[in-house]
């Protein structure tokens, strides 16, 4: 019994010692791991954070670029069918969206919905806008009938996605400030 005691004298004081040194160094290394992947989070935002903002000024300037006020200028009416323009109307959208889709991956799965939907709502503008018309209408007709269809919304499907992504791009900011340069005075 005796020896059993004086190993107890030895070994609670170890065994205290060594559980101290272990919750801190546990704690210790739990605080070390959150600094690294805080560190970590901000070099990703540094990086990430301009590419996600091009890609919102590219989806931008794809709404605008489809909207129906200016994809009809950008097109030439003169001379053409109805038919002729709706389809060149229609292949021009969905290059426009071919060359943009890949920006999907930097904004919110709600956004992309948003621009998917504008792009539908013109090509069904467009679409509808050329049952509308006698077989053999100009492809001026058509730009016309589909300005007058555009003017029915309260706002534009392509306006409405631009609006919702100005939005979301504003949020962003506002989660991400923007981190001031040192001054160089």
């Amino acid at each position: 019994m005796a020896v059993f005691l004086e190993i107890l004298k030895f070994t609670i004081p170890s065994l205290i010692l060594f559980f101290t040194v272990y919750f801190f160094l546990r704690t210790w290394s739990a605080q070390e791991d959150k600094k690294r992947k805080h560190e970590f989070n901000m070099h990703l935002q540094d990086d990430i954070l301009p590419m996600r903002l091009q890609a919102y000024e590219r989806i931008i300037l794809f709404m605008e670029r489809i909207s129906p006020d200016n994809i009809l200028i950008r097109i030439n009416t003169q001379g053409i069918t109805a038919e002729k323009l709706l389809k060149e109307l229609q292949n021009t959208i969905r290059h426009e969206y071919e060359h943009n889709m890949t920006q999907q991956t930097y904004v919110s799965d709600e956004s992309w919905k948003k621009v998917l939907a504008a792009k539908n709502m013109t090509l069904k503008i467009f679409a509808e806008s050329y049952t509308q018309l006698n077989k053999g209408a100009s492809g001026a007709a058509l730009g016309k009938m589909a300005l007058e269809n555009v003017m029915e919304y309260k706002t534009p499907p392509t306006q409405a996605a631009i609006d919702f992504l100005k939005k979301e791009v504003k949020e962003l900011f506002f989660h991400y400030p923007i981190k001031k340069s040192p001054s160089t005075d």
